[in-house]
């Protein structure tokens, strides 16, 4: 009788056992499953979070001779022009561009793009396919001028120079796949907006 007990409680005890390694080994799995799903769907955000197009790139190589050339406009303000609010205005637009050159050049050389259409220097061209670009014949007659007929020309060339940035920024905005560069396009759009105002206050327009 007892050995019958026996055999009972032990043949009861390996179900048990065989229960359990199958409840955790299933446990296992679903815990494994999760992990790697986890793990793609991370994978996943973060190369849809640093994925970039044409688009992007474009923006980039274009945008940065673009902001190159309202730095040069706004260098000259510092001994050209008259009004305070003028030379406040280019301090600003300096302080602006600048870091976003930086940030630009540095997406391109991370997507192995080449820079040299980025590089100060270059023909600063109607041609050159950008909206608000000056020629070289403007820039150079802005550089011989001084005093109100300075502010003149400068508030009247960097807002179309501005107008230019902004279309370049709505078609980054619409179109572009990167999120730096979107955001970028769109605060571009806003604080360029601002100071087309702004600019045609000071040149006494509505």
């Amino acid at each position: 009788m007892r050995n019958t007990r026996t055999h009972t409680r032990r043949a009861a005890l390996a179900a048990t056992a065989v229960t359990a390694a199958l409840v955790l080994a299933a446990c296992g799995n679903d815990s494994s499953g999760q992990e790697g799903q986890s793990t793609s769907s991370a994978s996943s955000a973060s190369s849809s979070a640093t994925a970039h197009n044409e688009q992007d790139m474009a923006f980039a190589q274009g945008m940065i001779p673009h902001h190159q050339q309202a730095l040069e406009m706004a260098k000259l303000a510092t001994d050209r022009a008259s009004s305070a609010k003028v030379k406040d205005l280019a301090s600003r637009i300096e302080k602006a561009q600048d870091p976003e050159i930086q940030t630009m050049n540095g997406w391109l050389k991370s997507w192995g793009q080449d820079m040299s259409s980025s590089m100060p220097g270059m023909d600063h061209s109607t041609d050159s396919g950008m909206p608000g670009m000056m020629g070289s014949n403007d820039m150079d007659h802005l550089e011989k001028m001084s005093g109100t007929d300075f502010d003149t020309m400068f508030l009247t060339m960097m807002t179309d120079h501005h107008k230019g940035a902004v279309a370049m920024a709505t078609t980054e905005k619409n179109k572009g796949k990167y999120a730096p560069a979107t955001s970028m396009a769109d605060g571009i759009i806003t604080a360029q907006t601002a100071e087309i105002t702004e600019m045609n206050k000071l040149l006494g327009k509505n």
